[in-house]
């Protein structure tokens, strides 16, 4: 899961060498957090949050398999 965010945001981002994703554990589920150059913040999330409303509903997808809920928050360093 964490590799699959790692390819969509590279993908989109001017800086792929900043794009870093960390895994926390809470009470809401599985936590990704997803941390982008500041410059690259606004592609990752897109116009009106489209782009990441996108990606996670891939995440979501493919974490059906292991039955947790799946959450993924934007973060600039």
């Amino acid at each position: 899961m964490e590799q699959l965010i790692q390819v969509i945001a590279r993908a989109l981002v001017d800086y792929p060498e900043d794009v870093h994703v960390q895994v926390k554990e809470d009470a809401r589920g599985l936590v990704y957090q997803l941390s982008v150059h500041p410059e690259d913040v606004g592609k990752v999330i897109g116009k009106q949050g489209r782009i990441a409303k996108a990606v996670r509903t891939v995440v979501s997808s493919a974490a059906v398999k292991e039955r947790k809920r799946v959450i993924v928050d934007i973060v600039s360093k």
